[in-house]
Parts: C-alpha cells; structure tokens; sequence
C-alpha cells in the first residue's frame, strides 16, 4: 500500500468501491441538464423568467439543487441516499456550471463564444480527478472491508434483498483476512431478510448500459466498426477544422495533434491486438480517450455547440470497447 492511501485510512478516509458509479452519474446528469438547458432555451427564444425587473437565473435552481444534495448525503446513513444525491447533485451541476459564461465576462454575457468549451474542460476535469482517485489502483481490503461494514448500514434498518446481500459478501470476501473481517461478517449474518430492492437510479441505469452493450458486441463485428467510426470521426474532425475559416493555428494544431495520437494508438492497436485481443482492445480505448481530452476540446472552441455531436459519437465507441473489454476479461478468467 503507497503511502498516500495510508495516510487517507489514518484519517478515516476509505475510498468508496461503488465511487465511480456515483461519479458518472453526477457528471452523466451534469452534461444532459446542459444540453437540455441549452435546447430549451433556444426553442423558448431565450425567456426572461421573473419579469421585466427581475431574471431568475438557473444558476439559482442549480444551487438550491446541489445544496439539496448535500442536506441528502449529511442528514441519512449508509448508502442509500448517494445515488440520488449524486443524480440531484449533477442536475444542479449541470445549471450552475452552463451559466459560467456570466461569471468569466465582465458584461455578464451567456452566449460567450468559448463557453462551450469551458464547460467541457470542466467535465473533462472532473472525469479526470474521478480517475485519479479511483481509476488508477484498485480499492485495497481495508477498503473493501469498509464498504462491506457500510452495506450493512443499510441492512441493520431495513434488511437486506438477495441482491444486496450478495453485493454485500462480495465486499467482504475481497476483504481477505483484514483486521475485523470476521466481525463484519457476523454483523452481515445479523441483518434479516427483505425481499424488496431499494431505489438506486445510477445502479439501474447503468445495469440497462451494460445488458444492452454486453448484446451488441455479442456481434464480433460491432467493436470493429467501433474504431472504424472513431478513425473516421478523427479524420471528419481534421476535414471540419481545415475548412472552418476562422479556425486559429492554435485551434488546427491541436486536433491535429489529436488526431495524429489517435490514429497512432489505433495503429498499435491493430498491431498488438493481432496476437492479444484484450491488449489491442485497451489500445483502441486510449485513442478514443485522446479524442475526448484533446480533440474534441479544440472543436468545441471551434464549433461550439456542434461539436456535441462527436462528443455523443466518441462516448458511444468508449462504452461499446468498453464493453468488448469486459467480455474478454470475463472470459479470460473463466
């Protein structure tokens, strides 16, 4: 264990194994309200709420909402509430952070130009510190341990559903022999029965995810045309900056760059996936995320809102290579 994630346990900071669920639920919840926002308001004609002397702004909704996410989390035990103060935290999100425009101009201007792009790099920013801390080396017993103990929080007032039960033991037995396994587990033999699941929006939606991507690359051709589409949204990328007018060198040098690294990773993709599918695969997944953190970056400072649409195209490659990914390791270890 490094020495960082010691100290984080001597403080009594555990990392949470189900993190990243919740994390992608608050920034998935964030991007939607933006986009939802954005076309709301283009479709309304862009309305004044409150009145010729008042503009209750969404930036004031967004607050309300993300404290209401932090009343959820402090005033309730256990696990239950993070899924929906993750949703209700990442909608209120979404409505601060699409007004950034305001606060960054000195005429307090939403249309400015760049907006488009803060507001990515700012996802982008998030996703990044989510990986750092969870992404990166896997929980360790003691946390593992910690999140079983957590489970039964849940299960002491309400009783535990097969399904919850089962998530519970899996935590424990990566616990291993942690110092208080066997306590943790006497408190989980402890908890009564209950047939009825608890609400969580993030597990369901991202289950519904999983079983429909798990179907599609049941056809071995999807992950193939996946990086096809992503090598030919890279070069559809390069096509719209060079015949964009306005496009800076700065601008063109940076989804070039985007997407030389792209196509190169794509490349040593092809090469080490001929004799290991799973490594070639794990390549494929770099190139798309090079077009996320880089390219896409600079066509959002270039198109702006337009460039929506590579975002949704790219994001759709990654879960479906992320998919394929899951099945080989499936049946790598089987």
């Amino acid at each position: 264990m490094n020495r960082g994630r010691r100290a984080l346990l001597r403080l009594g900071l555990p990392r949470d194994p189900a993190a990243s669920r919740y994390l992608t639920g608050f920034l998935v919840s964030a991007i939607v309200t933006v986009m939802a926002v954005r076309a709301l308001l283009a479709a309304t004609g862009y309305p004044q709420v409150g009145g010729q002397h008042l503009h209750l702004s969404h930036v004031l909704w967004g607050g309300l909402l993300m404290a209401l996410a932090f009343v959820l989390v402090f005033s309730f035990l256990g696990p239950v509430t993070r899924p929906f103060a993750a949703v209700v935290g990442g909608v209120g999100f979404g409505l601060f952070v699409d007004e950034i425009g305001k606060f960054v101009t000195s005429d307090y201007d939403y249309f400015y130009a760049p907006t488009a792009s803060l507001v990515y790099l700012v996802i982008v920013a998030l996703a990044l510190v989510s990986e750092a801390l969870h992404g990166r080396r896997p929980p360790t017993q003691q946390e593992y341990l910690a999140a079983a103990a957590d489970a039964a929080v849940a299960g002491v007032a309400g009783g535990f559903s097969p399904r919850a039960r089962r998530h519970a033991h899996a935590m424990l037995e990566h616990a291993g022999d942690a110092r208080g396994r066997d306590e943790v587990a006497a408190l989980l033999d402890a908890v009564t029965d209950d047939r009825s699941e608890l609400p969580d929006p993030t597990t369901a939606v991202a289950d519904l995810v999983v079983r429909v991507t798990h179907r599609i690359v049941r056809a071995r051709w999807v992950p193939a045309l996946a990086v096809v589409v992503l090598l030919a949204t890279t070069a559809g990328a390069v096509w719209r900056v060079f015949q964009h007018e306005s496009a800076s060198g700065f601008v063109l040098g940076g989804v070039l760059v985007g997407a030389a690294l792209t196509v190169a990773l794509c490349i040593g993709g092809l090469v080490l996936g001929a004799g290991e599918r799973e490594r070639g695969f794990r390549w494929f997944r770099r190139a798309v995320l090079v077009s996320l953190l880089v390219t896409q970056v600079f066509l959002f400072r270039l198109d702006e809102w337009g460039a929506a649409i590579g975002l949704v195209i790219d994001l759709l490659v990654l879960g479906l290579l992320a998919a394929e990914l899951d099945v080989l390791r499936r049946a790598r270890e089987e």
